[in-house]
């Protein structure tokens, strides 16, 4: 019965939520192993959970070095997985309702400074095809604040280039994104003279592919991604999200309202893209404790 119902929950998040499949990975695994947990401890199933069980389950994830931020994302897993199970008729309570898996340290995203986005955006050298294709997939990248599950997801048919934007779509909406005039002129460097002898079918879809005319993996832009880093010698840990947060910091900071931001990010709660002014007036507060002569 437990597989059953963790299967189910599965395909409501994909079917009915249209949660993305990182999020619905991270539910499902953490459900899973707060059964196995269940079951080697208490010998009972997910549908007999009691709150001092899920309590129990934390204290064992924290003894056995599990982050805070782990837990409190195991604490919405199981809280949706219960939810879900009420609303079914299964269960009649949520044992993770009223949990918290206490006060977390607030960690901002890193952002890299108009200057060192400059740095990191030069480093392709557009002398041979890899390098033409690289530049184009970080100015876009940076020009658009799209997920890289998004980057790489994006065909042919998503970019107009004459009209100077993109479509993006994700968990079933549809968003239209502008692009800068360097980043156009990227993509229609890459389209025009280098995409024709990379794709390996005439059939292929995919606006970027990898050096074996495929669809470009997240695994092989991680790789990409830290090749320039390095290349670069930018000391920020800088990862494939690291573009679209600077995207949006860079646009708060020079004027853009939030309600713009949000719906180029795609984000569907405003709450979410509210973090960036947190970072915004972080950073002013660290330039007038610096700067001011009696900070």
């Amino acid at each position: 019965m437990t597989s059953g119902d963790i299967a189910r929950f599965g395909a409501y998040l994909t079917e009915e939520k249209h949660s993305s499949q990182n999020t619905i990975a991270s539910y499902l695994r953490d459900v899973t192993q707060f059964a196995e947990f269940l079951q080697e401890r208490d010998g009972c199933m997910l549908r007999q959970a009691t709150r001092e069980m899920v309590q129990d389950y934390m204290n064992f994830a924290q003894s056995h070095g599990k982050s805070a931020a782990s837990i409190t994302r195991f604490l919405a897993s199981v809280k949706a997985f219960y939810n879900f199970l009420i609303s079914g008729g299964v269960v009649q309570e949520n044992p993770a309702k009223g949990l918290s898996a206490g006060k977390l340290e607030r960690k901002y995203p890193e952002i890299l400074t108009s200057r060192e986005v400059e740095l990191f955006l030069e480093q392709p050298q557009c002398v041979d095809d890899k390098g033409f294709r690289d530049r184009a997939m970080l100015e876009l990248l940076y020009a658009t604040g799209i997920r890289v599950s998004e980057l790489i997801s994006l065909d042919m048919d998503d970019v107009n280039l004459a009209a100077g934007f993109i479509r993006c779509e994700s968990k079933g909406k549809e968003r239209i994104i502008p692009l800068y005039h360097a980043a156009i002129k990227a993509l229609q460097d890459y389209i025009r003279n280098v995409r024709p002898s990379l794709i390996a079918s005439s059939d292929e879809t995919a606006l970027f592919v990898n050096m074996n005319g495929e669809r470009m993996s997240r695994q092989g832009f991680w790789k990409i991604i830290k090749f320039y880093q390095e290349k670069a010698g930018i000391q920020k840990d800088i990862t494939p999200h690291t573009l679209r947060h600077s995207f949006a910091v860079h646009l708060l900071e020079n004027g853009a309202d939030l309600r713009s931001i949000q719906e180029m990010l795609g984000h569907a709660d405003i709450s979410s893209t509210q973090i960036y002014t947190h970072v915004v007036k972080r950073q002013l507060k660290d330039v007038y404790r610096k700067a001011h002569p009696r900070a």
